[in-house]
């Protein structure tokens, strides 16, 4: 068999495996494998440290992440201690259903079960028994869900938690429920309708559809965390606008108002996601809030940037594609440790604070994790401004972070009804056909099609016009060209229609790429950065700890690779 070269360009299923080896390597083996929480990479030498998120929280994404990473690259690495995580997780549940933070001997932490951990719970449970159809998972989920339901303070038009934290004796105070106080609704009950939503999909709960649906209500129509106008309101009590449960609320809503065909529900979280946009860079980096951590780039909240955009995309607003595309090349691939040569480790555990810090081999354990908090330029955010340096890694990124690979990977190639549609310009293959990607280097996308198509159709970046797109289209020695120029041949605004597709067959869509600079702000800060077709090659002023974007290399031919891509007869869907 002859020798398959591929372009060497950027491999999200790669990446996944990459993201593996950090959420294997954080595991604390000397404390029941529970991970840690942060690691301070400037410190030398760096070091990691628990929190009080390491359960059903930290438990909670590393499932997800490491179902949805295994499930992208067929990696198995340190399927042991993903066992051990799963056990973890299930040993969290008391009676009531509800999953509870633990007692950590080094912390004064009281045992709760915080409503925010919860959605990291149940969406682990989703995706676990989406994978395994586990009865014991289900059984745990079904009690869980249930649990949500019982505990929800329920009025004619909406349910809410009145408090951040539920203890097995019920609510903290009786006070608090007759106050109507619901603290954070965004937090403690809008993100959790995404996963509840699937839930209901993969076994038609009811518990859990009726949860999304007076959730939603309580978001939309009563909660105040959305201004009329779709901004975040900022004020203290709705944590400052924070961006990652926001846009994670915008998420949820926007699955909602699709499975639901309300339209003007996607309508709603259209206006609100523009606004955040503008708060944020056409490169991905996002502020922390709108306040104390406005400095503070979240991975968690990008990738809630990215499932939006997609659920948008997929409703008609096509434009998103491309905002998308940006987000995944540039800072969810940026924002991803893959270079630590600037960390310093030791192998020496003589410092440690056993159920708390550790000192031992963090640069190794963390390859491949994500930015807890970024600056637009470093993966270091060591600004004067906000809280200055805090912490460079936090678990949840981590999740949040291979999710955000899944979502770009699992929404390349997408098939409906007969037509299979190429969405992201990136390296993937798939039962239908393979998408090489010569992208940065060239505007070249290269398909070969595996299976007849009744209908194909691919994107075509906005900057890269019509005028001058051709396509070669070779399958059995005869070979036919076409251009953008011809009208028939556009779809949904950027899409080209290439039409019927063959098994064996071979297209090549090329196309001009854009060299151009912008100007992006960032909470007041300003960054000329310098584009090449979707791509950041470049941005001034450059980052000083960790630079981000400056170490981009670029050719006139896109470098080659020996290699194939994995194809699943049947994926995920999320």
């Amino acid at each position: 068999m002859a020798t398959r070269f591929i372009p060497d360009t950027l491999m999200l299923e790669e990446r996944a495996a990459h993201a593996i080896n950090a959420m294997i390597g954080m595991a604390d083996r000397d404390h029941q494998y529970i991970p840690f929480f942060a690691a301070d990479l400037m410190h030398k030498p760096a070091f990691m440290t628990h929190g009080d998120w390491d359960y059903g929280s930290s438990h909670g994404r590393m499932i997800d992440g490491l179902i949805l990473a295994r499930h992208m690259s067929g990696e198995t690495f340190g399927e042991d201690v993903e066992e051990r995580y799963r056990a973890n997780l299930l040993s969290f549940f008391k009676e009531d259903g509800m999953s509870y933070r633990q007692i950590n001997p080094t912390q004064n932490w009281e045992p709760n079960a915080n409503l925010i951990d919860q959605r990291a719970v149940i969406l682990s449970l989703t995706t676990w028994y989406m994978e395994t159809r586990d009865v014991k998972v289900k059984e745990a989920a079904d009690r869980h869900v249930a649990a949500l339901k019982r505990i929800a303070v329920k009025e004619r038009d909406v349910w809410y938690y009145p408090a951040s934290e539920y203890k097995e004796t019920g609510w903290p105070s009786a006070n608090g429920i007759q106050l109507r106080l619901a603290p954070d609704p965004a937090a403690f009950c809008g993100r959790l309708v995404m996963p509840l939503l699937k839930y209901h999909e993969l076994t038609g709960s009811q518990d859990a559809y009726e949860l999304c649906e007076f959730f939603t209500a309580l978001i939309m129509e009563r909660s105040g965390v959305f201004n009329k106008d779709g901004s975040f309101n900022d004020s203290l009590a709705y944590r400052s606008g924070h961006f990652h449960t926001r846009i994670g609320t915008l998420d949820a809503i926007a699955r909602f108002g699709v499975f639901t065909g309300n339209a003007a529900m996607i309508a709603w979280v259209k206006k609100s996601y523009d606004w955040a946009l503008t708060k944020c860079t056409a490169f991905g980096w996002t502020p922390g809030d709108l306040h104390e951590q406005a400095y503070e780039h979240e991975t968690c909240s990008l990738v809630d940037l990215i499932a939006t955009g997609i659920t948008l995309a997929k409703s008609g607003y096509v434009e998103y594609w491309g905002i998308v595309e940006r987000f995944l090349r540039n800072h969810l691939a940026e924002s991803q440790l893959l270079d630590l040569s600037w960390v310093e480790q030791t192998d020496d555990k003589s410092n440690d604070t056993p159920c708390h810090k550790t000192y031992y081999k963090v640069a190794e354990r963390t390859r491949g994790s994500f930015a807890g908090y970024s600056a637009p330029n470093d993966f270091v955010c060591d600004v004067n401004e906000g809280r200055g340096h805090t912490s460079d890694l936090q678990i949840c990124c981590l999740g949040s972070g291979t999710r955000g690979l899944f979502m770009g990977w699992s929404n390349t190639i997408t098939e409906k009804d007969g037509t299979v549609s190429v969405n992201f310009l990136l390296n993937r293959g798939s039962k239908w056909l393979d998408v090489s990607s010569y992208l940065p280097h060239e505007g070249k996308v290269v398909l070969d099609v595996h299976t007849d198509v009744q209908r194909l159709q691919i994107r075509i970046p906005e900057w890269a016009g019509y005028t001058k797109i051709k396509f070669v289209r070779e399958r059995n020695q005869e070979v036919i060209e076409g251009s953008g120029r011809e009208s028939s041949r556009w779809v949904n605004k950027q899409f080209l229609l290439l039409g019927t597709a063959y098994a064996g067959e071979k297209i090549t869509v090329t196309f001009p790429l854009s060299f151009r600079k912008t100007i992006e702000n960032a909470v007041g800060q300003t960054f000329e950065t310098e584009w090449r077709g979707d791509d950041v090659v470049g941005i001034t002023p450059q980052g000083k700890k960790k630079p981000l974007y400056s170490g981009r290399k670029v050719y006139d031919t896109a470098p080659m690779r020996e290699g194939g891509y994995r194809r699943l007869d049947k994926e995920f869907v999320w």
